[in-house]
């Protein structure tokens, strides 16, 4: 499959320009229980692993191929590994968003997170990421995510953070696709605010590093000042700054984005909220319908 210069061209105008947000379908190993849990499946209702990834794939079909997942209001979504190489309505996941929904894909790449060290968690290695990157273009992934956590105000910490965030984003963007870089600040960190002004100033730094053509977008926990990364959204090498909900609720998390003039949302929970396996077709298109509207007016 693989993307042509022309689709490329029109997708980073999309992600740079788009009115609307980029939603989180990328739940990993690690949290999948979880999130089965909230929509509704507990771990009694199935049996090992396949089985599990088999729900988490039919819970992000019925997402995906609801009336109102559409680009008019989501402009992109990120991807698990298994969900990349699944197909939906006959077509694999990433042509079904772009060719039918018309919303451009991405792929989480990161493997987890290492234990925390200088107040941080750093990624864990990510064997093979050049072959997985090769397999993302071509089955016509557009970008990556990487997520990595800073928990409090340790500048040693956040500038590891930051400068492997970058390390990983040059791979990335050698393999021909767009890193979204996620060093994300826990929300409930007690130095939150002093964690995202060094933060905000490492990522300058880097980001006056990068030369042309080589451009980045960027997520980031919404921060506690307001319109704190408006200049970062300004900067040349930056396609686009969107937030993660972090583990607020979705109406705090609207609340807080609809502050933030130059961010955009990228829900996970946040867009999943209230979703269960057991509403009807109607009641859940309403229900997710209801959530993509609220998001998608907090991004405006």
């Amino acid at each position: 499959m693989g993307q042509d210069a022309a689709t490329f061209a029109k997708q980073v105008d999309q992600m740079r320009t788009g009115a609307g947000f980029i939603a989180a379908l990328d739940q990993s190993g690690g949290s999948t229980p979880k999130a089965l849990r909230l929509y509704g499946v507990t771990e009694d209702m199935y049996d090992g692993e396949d089985a599990m990834f088999g729900e988490i794939h039919e819970m992000r079909s019925r997402i995906i191929t609801a009336p109102d997942f559409t680009n008019a209001k989501v402009i992109g979504a990120i991807l698990f590994e298994r969900t990349m190489r699944g197909e939906v309505e006959g077509r694999p996941m990433p042509q079904a968003l772009w060719d039918v929904r018309g919303i451009v894909p991405f792929l989480k790449i990161d493997k987890g997170l290492e234990d925390k060290a200088n107040g941080v968690q750093l990624m864990k290695p990510i064997p093979g990421v050049e072959e997985t990157l090769k397999e993302a273009a071509e089955f016509g992934i557009f970008g990556t995510k990487e997520r990595s956590v800073i928990h409090e105000a340790n500048p040693e910490g956040i500038k590891a953070i930051v400068a492997q965030q970058f390390e990983l984003g040059m791979t990335v963007l050698a393999a021909g696709l767009v890193p979204i870089l996620e060093p994300e600040v826990d929300i409930n960190s007690a130095t939150k605010a002093e964690a995202e002004a060094l933060l905000k100033a490492e990522i300058k730094a880097h980001l006056d590093q990068l030369a042309e053509g080589q451009d980045v977008m960027l997520k980031l926990t919404i921060p506690t000042e307001d319109g704190l990364y408006d200049d970062l959204a300004d900067h040349p090498r930056v396609i686009r700054v969107v937030a993660l909900s972090g583990g607020y609720s979705t109406d705090e998390a609207c609340e807080r984005l609809a502050r933030q003039p130059k961010m955009i949302a990228s829900f996970s929970r946040a867009l999943a909220e209230g979703l269960t396996k057991q509403l009807s077709d109607a009641e859940f298109n309403a229900a997710l319908a209801a959530n993509i509207d609220k998001i998608y007016k907090a991004s405006a």
